[in-house]
């Protein structure tokens, strides 16, 4: 796995999934993303070190963010889905499944990359303003 690929899936979710985080109110950067409402909802992109593949992250944060066991705190505009234990994948039914591995090793054009792009957006719910935080009730 080069790291050409890994630029062009990155390229291929800031074209199609991420224009669509953004009209929903996330703000941030690649690839952590957050949005207030009555807590933080947030979204992160976690790249198998391997390469090849990625899963999507969700969470909730109270608005204050939060204070980490050994004193550290966490700021509402620094935290990220991996500072939270309780997390969800994309694609899970559940927080204690794995959900989706999103593949593209074998991507071989640009396209190839973009519909791995567009199966990670068909998933997120973005019809629903409250989608993620539905996923902790």
């Amino acid at each position: 796995m080069s790291s050409d690929d890994r630029k062009m899936m990155d390229t291929a979710l800031k074209k199609i999934v991420i224009p669509i985080l953004w009209d929903q109110g996330f703000k941030g950067s690649f690839p952590h993303f957050r949005k207030n409402n009555d807590y933080i909802d947030l979204v992160t992109f976690q790249f198998n070190k391997w390469g090849g593949s990625f899963i999507v992250e969700l969470a909730v944060s109270p608005l204050e963010g939060i204070t980490e066991p050994w004193g550290e705190h966490i700021s509402p505009n620094k935290i990220t889905a991996h500072h939270i234990n309780k997390r969800h994948r994309l694609g899970a039914k559940s927080e204690e499944e794995d959900g989706i591995w999103f593949k593209f090793e074998k991507a071989n054009s640009e396209g190839d990359y973009n519909q791995v792009a567009i199966r990670v957006l068909n998933l997120l719910n973005t019809s629903d303003p409250l989608w993620i935080s539905n996923l902790f009730k």
